[in-house]
């Protein structure tokens, strides 16, 4: 028996997977017996890994367009990011240090941290960006030492197969990853709760991540659990910039992304203005098939998330949200969609929702953008734009998020800085340096200055 894999765009079945029993992921994990390769060779693995990714371009994009529906301008972007993601992590894995501590109350004493490999990493992954949300779990767990037991989203898992299939062409010694694929409920609780997983790390809903981190007590984990990002644009910012931002972050990946453009908080004497062009820039976005390379915005992962979009926003315009552009869908294909006036309290941006909707919502003052902000259970990323630094910085210090970009959108990313956000956005940090942190653990070592002198009074 095993997991039809499908198009959902076309419905095409593209693969039949392996549905793993509990025991039989129980033999994978207890399968991971390979030594950790110096720092020199992971970096090497790593390196060869992301040229080889960058020549094979092209089929990553077509296998990740294929299985997620996302339209094939962003998976070659993704493609890209992946590889990136795997030069950092070359570069990191030989950076990856402890530190001296001279002991002041112990004479002639010298403490000694080593950040050694946490074990065996638990990876369970999300059906969005399926190579590269792959990429930022593996590669600093392998870039520290790690072995990895790696649980693709059921939804997507071909293109997390042919890429660890790829590690161990750049030289991945046998033993150090293994893919398992199957439900989330079996698999995913088998990794989180085998006594040979020593740390976990997890992308998705808040729902699943709770009975991660539960089946995980008492271990590390690393959680990514959402995002319902807002886009916050003061009246003295640009409005063309504005809308630029508000439209690609809202619409990249047909919305389906944690760090995307969930609200656009908009103040009133901006307001008109940015709502006029967000609809006109809306307009020119065409969707449709995302296997044509001329098209911006593909499907949603399958029909019940797009029943469930569209059922959002027919209730946002419920409460008195005014329909702009869009709103419609066919199958799995949601139309983009601007709203005006967006009530604080409808479903669609008190919960993140994952689909292609700029939802606009207005406010007066600073303090007023700032409660909105805060206004839901989720606090990952924010963008603000405006040209007043004192305004930023009193607005960014009172939001609840992880990031606050200035003069970007919520959706910006570096492979260099911290990922991860508060209250229902999950617990701790990715970003390939603060990730590799995450997934070793200290050990100290304390000596005296001089070894001649152990033992001596």
């Amino acid at each position: 028996m095993g997991t039809v894999i499908r198009n959902p765009y076309t419905g095409e079945r593209l693969a039949t997977i392996a549905e793993y029993r509990a025991d039989q992921v129980a033999d994978e994990i207890a399968a991971l017996t390979a030594e950790p390769p110096s720092p020199r060779d992971r970096a090497a693995v790593l390196s060869v890994a992301a040229g080889m990714v960058r020549r094979r371009r092209t089929e990553f994009s077509d296998l990740i367009t294929a299985e997620s529906g996302v339209c094939r301008k962003e998976t070659l972007r993704e493609v890209d990011r992946a590889a990136g993601n795997l030069e950092v992590a070359a570069a990191e894995a030989e950076r990856l240090t402890g530190e001296a501590i001279p002991l002041s109350g112990a004479v002639g004493k010298l403490a000694v941290t080593i950040a050694e490999p946490a074990g065996v990493v638990g990876a369970i992954t999300p059906f969005n960006r399926p190579l590269n949300q792959v990429v930022v779990k593996l590669a600093p767990a392998l870039a520290a030492g790690n072995r990895v037991i790696l649980k693709p989203s059921e939804k997507t898992p071909l293109t997390a197969l042919l890429f660890v299939r790829l590690l161990e062409e750049a030289g991945l010694p046998d033993g150090t990853v293994a893919v398992v694929t199957g439900e989330p409920e079996t698999v995913g609780g088998a990794i989180a709760a085998s006594p040979l997983v020593d740390m976990v790390t997890f992308t998705g809903g808040p729902r699943a991540g709770r009975a991660v981190a539960l089946a995980a007590a008492g271990k590390p984990v690393l959680l990514e659990l959402g995002g319902n990002d807002p886009l916050v644009v003061f009246a003295d910012a640009d409005p063309a910039t504005a809308a630029a931002l508000a439209v690609d972050g809202a619409f990249a990946t047909a919305g389906q992304s944690c760090r995307g453009v969930k609200r656009v908080l908009a103040q009133a004497g901006i307001a008109d203005e940015l709502v006029a062009r967000i609809v006109e820039r809306a307009k020119t976005k065409r969707f449709g098939d995302p296997g044509d390379p001329e098209t911006d915005v593909g499907p949603v992962i399958s029909e019940e998330a797009a029943a469930r979009v569209t059922r959002r926003v027919e209730d946002a315009v419920g409460k008195g949200a005014k329909l702009l552009h869009g709103g419609g869908r066919q199958g799995t294909l949601v139309e983009p969609t601007v709203l005006d006036d967006v009530p604080a309290d409808a479903e669609l941006v008190v919960e993140e929702t994952f689909g292609p909707v700029a939802p606009v919502i207005r406010f007066d003052d600073p303090d007023e953008a700032i409660a909105l902000a805060n206004s839901t259970g989720y606090g990952l990323q924010a963008g603000v734009l405006t040209h007043d630094v004192d305004l930023f910085l009193r607005v960014a210090r009172q939001l609840r998020v992880g990031t606050v970009n200035l003069a970007d959108g919520p959706h910006f990313d570096s492979p260099h800085i911290p990922f991860g956000g508060v209250k229902g956005s999950g617990i701790g940090r990715e970003g390939i340096r603060f990730a590799m942190r995450a997934m070793t653990v200290t050990k100290t070592l304390t000596m005296p200055y001089r070894f001649g002198a152990a033992g001596k009074g």
